[in-house]
């Protein structure tokens, strides 16, 4: 069930926050960054991650931490280099990742997921293309699915309502 929310996704009750980035991410634009200030020990262990791993667009790599989880979404074509941007989002990477991201779901037991309008922001996707992608994925997921669609910084969503359905 996919309950669709205005605030700030960082102040989200939910078990997990999904985010898009790409492969050898820095984490320094948008959601990302602020994950990253939040979650410095995340940051670091998805460097080592894609140090080891060298994941591909349309994965996806799950951190635990002590607060919540943190699912990353390999949106985003890697940069061309180390001191290069991520290259933009594609519909092929966000179709594959959010494929990834249901299988987690199943996989992990998580009983309640929140993700901003992925891959729309900094990925430079049209929401028009991805908002589909989504409801298809998990639009029948038995969990509450929380769409931050406007963010507000500082402000609780009223996520309650996505519980109590």
């Amino acid at each position: 069930m996919i309950v669709k929310v205005h605030g700030d996704i960082l102040l989200s009750d939910a078990q997990a926050i999904a985010h898009g980035v790409a492969p050898h991410d820095h984490f320094n634009q948008g959601l990302a960054l602020a994950l990253r200030e939040r979650h410095p020990d995340m940051a670091k262990e998805f460097r080592h991650y894609c140090h080891l791993q060298n994941p591909k667009p349309g994965s996806v790599w799950l951190w635990t931490g002590p607060e919540r989880m943190v699912i990353n979404l390999m949106t985003q074509d890697k940069a061309e280099d180390e001191k290069a941007n991520p290259g933009k989002a594609t519909v092929h990477n966000v179709n594959r990742a959010l494929k990834e991201l249901r299988k987690l779901i199943d996989k992990k037991a998580i009983t309640s997921i929140a993700l901003p309008k992925i891959a729309t922001g900094v990925g430079g996707l049209e929401w028009g293309e991805v908002e589909p992608m989504i409801e298809k994925y998990l639009g029948d997921v038995k969990i509450p699915v929380i769409l931050y669609e406007t963010y507000e910084k500082g402000k609780k969503a009223a996520e309650r309502l996505a519980k109590a359905s």
